[in-house]
């Protein structure tokens, strides 16, 4: 049996990661393990002998390997999503950072920074946590009457004179996903994909845009701190969920397997393959 589209793309994601972000030490540790820990280090290894051959080498700086992976995922994503063009269709866009007032939902915080760099009083009152750039971001381009009424005639000048989709009503772009890259969850800082989604779901006027978080993190106590509970990210997406599952059976460990099967069946921690088919509902 011929191998399908996506299973393809997943090996091919693994084998961009392979080619420099991640790596192994001379010391056998993995580039995306926490060196201090053991288990981080066994489990990280198991994953990435499931996954294909490394590079030895030092391991990257921490703000080059997560622009690593932010690149290498968008473009998957982007290859990903435009095979699904049959399920969702529409003028779609994937691309990489930028600020949310861009799009249609959110234009109007761009009318809110301008006041507030005009008054330090009200920058005071509403802070800054609005100003959010999404690593990555797929955007849908608004449609023409044309295109709307390809099949039948079903809009003109008297109606619908409001909604974002029409072109004739906004040229802005609609916020489709927010995507949030990282690379591992060792630091406070990968609490802000949590902090970013919940001002995405605020700070809107309109729909809400997809939020999802991808990260290369090997242990599942830290995938936990960020995949448990709900409201502000759809769902965590490991790099390599199917070989993560089996580096932690295999450890022996009941407590940590558990754990991670409850984000599983809880449908809060899935594969990256499971993204794209995810963003087209």
């Amino acid at each position: 049996m011929p191998e399908s589209w996506f299973a393809s793309a997943r090996r091919e994601f693994h084998a961009s990661l392979l080619t420099g972000t991640l790596t192994r030490s001379d010391g056998a540790i993995p580039s995306n393990a926490d060196k201090g820990s053991v288990v981080s280090v066994a489990i990280a290894n198991a994953i990435l002998d499931q996954i294909g051959t490394s590079i030895t080498g030092p391991k990257l700086p921490g703000q080059t390997a997560g622009a690593n992976f932010e690149e290498i995922c968008a473009t998957y994503v982007r290859l990903a999503f435009a095979q699904l063009s049959h399920l969702r269709s529409g003028s779609f866009f994937v691309a990489k950072g930028g600020g949310i007032s861009q799009f249609d939902q959110y234009a109007h915080l761009s009318a809110l920074q301008a006041i507030a760099k005009t008054n330090r009083e009200i920058a005071t009152a509403i802070g800054s946590d609005y100003l959010i750039k999404p690593d990555v971001v797929i955007g849908r381009h608004p449609e023409d009457d044309a295109e709307i009424n390809r099949n039948k005639f079903l809009v003109d000048g008297s109606v619908a004179k409001m909604t974002s989709l029409r072109k004739a009503n906004s040229l802005r772009p609609i916020l489709h996903a927010s995507i949030s890259c990282k690379w591992t969850l060792r630091s406070d800082r990968a609490q802000n994909a949590r902090s970013e989604g919940l001002n995405l779901v605020r700070n809107r006027k309109g729909r809400l845009p997809h939020i999802a978080v991808i990260t290369g993190e090997p242990m599942p106590t830290r995938l936990a701190s960020l995949a448990l509970g709900t409201g502000d990210i759809d769902c965590v997406y490991h790099f390599a969920l199917t070989e993560l599952r089996h580096a932690v059976a295999a450890l022996d460990r009941d407590d940590t397997l558990e754990l991670l099967d409850m984000m599983i069946e809880g449908n809060r921690l899935r594969d990256i393959a499971d993204l794209p088919l995810d963003l087209v509902t």
